[in-house]
């Protein structure tokens, strides 16, 4: 590992700690309204997307890697649609968060501490791996690259990468980075590509309070308000 790549994982760890700091986690709280519509909208997406990743194989027989699966919500609802927990692998950078997912998630799901770009599972160990906000998180484009590079190397041949992650800059937030579709393809150059806008920009979304639940779906019927993509990035059989 590199020095700057060492000294990118530091910020990113300084990243969330300044996230709980400032009270900025608050913002992510799932008894809110505004992040219930983001939570149902983004699962029906994946959904789809895991169903056409399927194509007719039982999710139970999938091999699943979430890279930066913080507390481990999406390897329960991958659990939850029918993957076997045996088969599934969380892998957190955070330490705290390796052990909040270890709270929560079943006794047979794996979880690994550490770098995901330096992950030693073996080529095209898995069927399915995930991502959620997690190269938004990486400011260095060469960590992003490694991530990715290896990403690609465990995923196997006919498997797909699920990705969840915003395409635009945040002003108000600096430790973060929008990862538009381009970029996708860039980093994943071998990939077919299916991607679905989701999620109303956020700072809008959260002004809308009590009235979210009745506002959230009219102001999302306009494509250049939603600010992330739902992606499957599949690798040829």
């Amino acid at each position: 590992m590199s020095e700057s790549h060492a000294e990118e994982l530091e910020r990113i760890k300084d990243r969330y700690a300044r996230r709980i700091e400032t009270g900025r986690a608050a913002l992510y709280d799932p008894l809110t309204p505004v992040n219930t519509c983001f939570r149902q909208e983004r699962e029906r997406a994946m959904i789809d997307m895991v169903r056409r990743l399927a194509s007719g194989r039982p999710l139970s027989s999938l091999k699943v890697l979430e890279v930066g699966c913080g507390s481990g919500a999406n390897l329960v609802d991958l659990i939850r649609w029918g993957a076997s927990p045996e088969h599934c692998i969380g892998n957190e950078l955070l330490p705290d968060r390796v052990a909040a997912a270890r709270r929560v998630l079943p006794g047979q799901v794996t979880i690994l501490d550490g770098d995901a770009a330096e992950m030693a599972a073996a080529d095209g160990a898995f069927d399915i791996i995930l991502q959620s906000t997690v190269f938004s998180s990486i400011l260095d484009p060469s960590v992003r690259d490694r991530v990715a590079e290896n990403m690609w190397r465990m995923l196997a041949p006919g498997g797909g990468i699920l990705w969840y992650d915003f395409t635009v800059n945040n002003p108000s937030n600096p430790d973060v980075t929008g990862i538009k579709p381009a970029e996708i393809r860039r980093l994943f150059p071998a990939a077919t590509y299916r991607f679905r806008r989701v999620t109303l920009a956020p700072p809008l979304a959260r002004r809308l309070g009590g009235a979210t639940p009745m506002l959230y779906t009219l102001l999302n019927s306009l494509p250049l308000l939603r600010t992330h993509v739902v992606g499957l990035l599949s690798k040829t059989a």
